[in-house]
């Protein structure tokens, strides 16, 4: 079995209105708490870190996939949300939803559509960041495909 490490660097200056600063491979970023959670809103935050693991993990499983079928792509499209709410004073990331627009190549026949709406709902349930936070943060697909 192969191991793979990650090392991240963080430092930090002040409470919780303070700044910091992190760095991981090749993402080098301020971070601070969100302004939406009456933090000084610099930089990057947790939050933002979880959504975007979320999405580059769902989005490069979603390429993978239909590669391996075979399927040709022409655009692949990606909007996610991150809904965080609060229990109490205690916030929680309650939801993720990747909304994957998918531009089949011109010669794509149509009953490949659905194909591909059951396979990006695949890629949800293959990818890792997925699989890290099931049972803690539910993750949906909305998936739109069309012919270019």
């Amino acid at each position: 079995m192969a191991e793979h490490h990650f090392y991240l660097t963080a430092d930090w200056k002040g409470g919780r209105d303070g700044e910091g600063r992190i760095s991981v491979g090749n993402l080098q970023a301020p971070i601070s708490v969100p302004k939406e959670m009456n933090g000084p809103g610099v930089g990057t935050n947790p939050d933002e870190m979880l959504i975007g693991a979320a999405a580059t993990c769902y989005l490069i499983t979603l390429a993978a996939i239909l590669q391996n079928r075979g399927i040709g792509v022409s655009d692949l499209h990606l909007e996610s949300e991150g809904i965080v709410i609060m229990e109490g004073s205690s916030p929680r990331f309650q939801k993720i939803i990747h909304r994957p627009r998918i531009t089949l190549e011109a010669e794509a026949a149509e009953e490949q559509i659905e194909t591909v709406v059951v396979l990006a709902e695949r890629a949800e349930k293959a990818c890792m960041v997925s699989k890290a936070v099931q049972g803690n943060v539910e993750v949906l697909v909305e998936a739109d495909v069309v012919i270019a």
